[in-house]
């Protein structure tokens, strides 16, 4: 429920607050003294679009704040929060700031947020209807709506039923046309493949084998220097050599050995430096039959170094194609990481991409499997919309009825006795997302009258009370607390008028309702009377809103009857228009 509005700087009104309440808000004042721009308000808060020449012209933004209750409505509280609101005690401030150079900003609980959230929010607090919804309420779709809205919880699930039904139904149609469109491509793409995994099954890569042949090639291809390396090392460590004055290794740790072995048992710490020189001398004579064993395992066949570099120029032609990282990715199963761990450019990613073009292949090959499975889908799929398309046409056939009984009753009691209206339901040459039908409107004033289009067959006071008594008829189906009426009365005047109001005190006992009227057969239902009130200092008009008393509903009425608010015969007929508000509300 809206408890408070605060308008400031906003057309004509400098500055005005209405403290709202639950039951019937009316808002009336003379022509021109801005009673719609407290509608204009609410739009601004519904998220409409701003109008800088709005704006009044001494100051540089206009500003909207609305204080709401949500306590009764969790699903927008928590919406609310999850947007960086702050709620106090069940009270969410929303607010909107126009600014003359055309500039916006939304706030919600004070958070700024985007102009959509602000509207997405406020849509299920308020709902305003004036004359656009009235033309709005002309189009089939709108129609279609309001008969779904008037439908209960099953009919709801029947309308979502279809809707998921005939909503996977496109997706498999579309599915299907994809897969089907794209078979030539998928073709080329399997051929491609066959002919990598040939190559590769033809050169038969083992994992690693392209890091063990490198490093046999560089051991073939040096093979000389190699053994005369070792040789020498060996020499020197362990072997006679030319110079009788130079020594080995395995020599020289011998004799420093044996020169501190007579010593050692005179100080430990020599003697640690003398067992370790003995484990030199081991490590000496390993690393010299070892350097042995080197020289004579070294192959120098030179045939076997035209095998090894042609095994790798046959790997490097393999990796240059299927083991680069693009290929490893587009090569398929896309649940796999892009290179599992393995270095682009190598034999193990050629593997990877051998395994994978595997798995798509296999998803390829089965093409006509998944048109065949994706057709069989889609025509259960479209019997099944059919299916429940006739249920949910059934359901609306049922409603259809049972609001036009409904909406024809509240037009009589709106003083239209001879008034007739239906709803029509006319199949559609192909199902829609809506169902198989279309919806329609129609509508008769006078006795005997054909039944026509609502947009050809009703005038515009006629329009007014249709929708009005349509809100009437649905009141107990919507979650929207708040229902705002900008001149819904137009055109209506008389009974019809008085049956308006009424119509609306009724509505008020569900939802909050704020009505900006002309009529005071109207204003007289009121639980609270707003007017708005325009005065000038010779350059500037202005407006305030003010909420009357009792003695000022009896001369605001007088104004709105006779144009006079001291009139004795106006005053009578205010007083009479209450008395007979009143006894509604006691009934």
């Amino acid at each position: 429920m809206l408890d408070e509005l605060t308008i400031s700087s906003l057309g004509v009104i400098a500055d005005a607050t209405l403290e709202l309440g639950p039951g019937l808000n009316v808002v009336t004042g003379e022509t021109g003294a801005g009673k719609t721009m407290v509608v204009t308000a609410l739009g601004l808060l519904l998220g409409d679009r701003a109008d800088p020449g709005t704006v009044r012209s001494d100051a540089d933004r206009a500003r909207v704040h609305g204080l709401v209750r949500v306590d009764s409505l969790p699903g927008v509280a928590g919406r609310a929060l999850e947007a960086g609101a702050d709620i106090d005690d069940g009270a969410l401030i929303v607010a909107r700031v126009v600014r003359r150079e055309g500039r916006s900003q939304a706030n919600v609980g004070g958070a700024a947020v985007p102009l959509a959230t602000l509207g997405a929010l406020t849509a299920e607090l308020v709902v305003v209807h004036g004359q656009s919804e009235q033309r709005e309420l002309l189009s089939p779709v709108r129609q279609r709506r309001t008969l779904d809205d008037f439908g209960d919880h099953d009919h709801r699930q029947l309308l979502a039923s279809y809707g998921a039904t005939y909503q996977e139904l496109q997706d498999v149609g579309a599915e299907l046309c994809r897969v089907v469109s794209q078979a030539r491509a998928r073709a080329r793409e399997a051929d491609l493949l066959r002919f990598g995994l040939t190559e590769i099954e033809a050169a038969r890569p083992q994992p690693g084998e392209d890091s063990e042949l490198a490093a046999e090639e560089a051991r073939l291809a040096h093979v000389d220097g190699l053994r005369a390396a070792a040789e020498q090392a060996r020499a020197a460590l362990s072997a006679d050599l030319p110079d009788p004055d130079q020594h080995d290794v395995l020599g020289l740790v011998a004799e420093a050995r044996k020169s501190l072995e007579g010593e050692r048992e005179h100080d430990q710490e020599l003697s640690e430096l003398a067992d370790r020189l003995a484990a030199a001398s081991y490590q000496v004579v390993d690393v010299a039959a070892d350097l042995a064993a080197y020289v004579g395992g070294l192959d120098t066949d030179p045939a076997r170094l035209a095998v090894v570099q042609d095994r790798r120029a046959t790997l490097a032609t393999l990796t240059r194609k299927y083991g680069d990282t693009q290929a490893i990715e587009s090569a398929g199963a896309t649940e796999h990481a892009p290179s599992e761990g393995v270095e682009a450019g190598s034999v193990d990613a050629v593997l990877v991409w051998s395994r994978r073009a595997v798995e798509r292949l296999t998803l390829l090959d089965d093409d006509d499997a998944r048109v065949a499975a994706l057709t069989d889908r889609r025509d259960e799929l479209a019997a099944a919309v059919l299916a429940r398309g006739e249920r949910l046409r059934e359901s609306r056939h049922t409603l259809g009825q049972a609001l036009a009984a409904q909406v024809t009753s509240e037009l009589h009691d709106l003083a239209m006795p001879d008034a007739s209206f239906e709803v029509e339901i006319i199949a559609k040459d192909t199902p829609s997302a809506d169902g198989l039908d279309e919806i329609g409107f129609v509508f008769s004033a006078h006795p005997g009258g054909s039944l026509r289009p609502l947009q050809r067959g009703a005038s515009g006071g006629e329009l007014s009370r249709v929708m009005l008594a349509l809100e009437v008829c649905l009141a107990g189906t919507r979650a929207v607390p708040t229902m705002v009426f900008d001149e819904v009365d137009a055109g209506v005047g008389g009974r019809a008028a008085v049956e308006v109001g009424r119509r609306l005190a009724r509505l008020s006992r569900v939802v909050q309702v704020i009505v900006v009227t002309h009529l005071p057969q109207v204003a007289a239902f009121a639980d609270r009377h707003y007017v708005v009130v325009k005065s000038s200092d010779g350059s500037v008009t202005t407006s305030g809103v003010t909420r009357l008393d009792d003695a000022g509903r009896r001369r605001e009425l007088s104004r709105m009857l006779a144009g006079l608010e001291d009139s004795d015969t106006a005053l009578a007929h205010a007083d009479e228009l209450v008395e007979l508000a009143r006894g509604e509300r006691r009934n």
